[in-house]
């Protein structure tokens, strides 16, 4: 286990740091009100998770060190919204439409009111 821990904790050094630069550039290129930098690890996280499931799954060529170091730590890392994405798409494809429709509003709603009460404690 500790061996797993320490993989994934390279892999998400690496993720984390280019999670950082990819910020600082989609600041530079689009300054704006529109959280870029946060939108396009999203987006491009639920893509790259879906090609190392996709690999995992259906060639078998990510080995289980492999997995944790780059679906749990590269990807988890980097964002960790592909994980949500694939859980809804797994939820989805096993057609569990209210566990689908709990995950996704809980996730987003509860989110959202423990960042604002996170501030609002803080804030005082």
């Amino acid at each position: 286990m500790f061996k797993a821990m320490i993989i994934a904790g390279f892999g998400g050094f690496i993720g984390t740091c280019l999670r950082f630069l990819t910020g600082k550039l989609c600041h530079m290129v689009c300054a704006s009100a529109f959280p870029w930098g946060t939108f396009t690890v999203n987006v491009i996280g639920s893509f790259v998770i879906g090609i190392f499931f996709g690999m995992a799954e259906k060639t078998h060529l990510i080995s289980p060190s492999m997995n944790v170091f780059l679906i749990t730590g590269f990807c988890g890392g980097f964002t960790t919204f592909s994980s949500l994405a694939d859980d809804m798409y797994l939820l989805l494809q096993q057609k569990h439409w209210l566990f689908f429709g709990l995950y996704v509003g809980a996730s987003f709603l509860l989110g959202l009111l423990l960042v604002w009460l996170g501030r609002s404690l803080v804030r005082g």
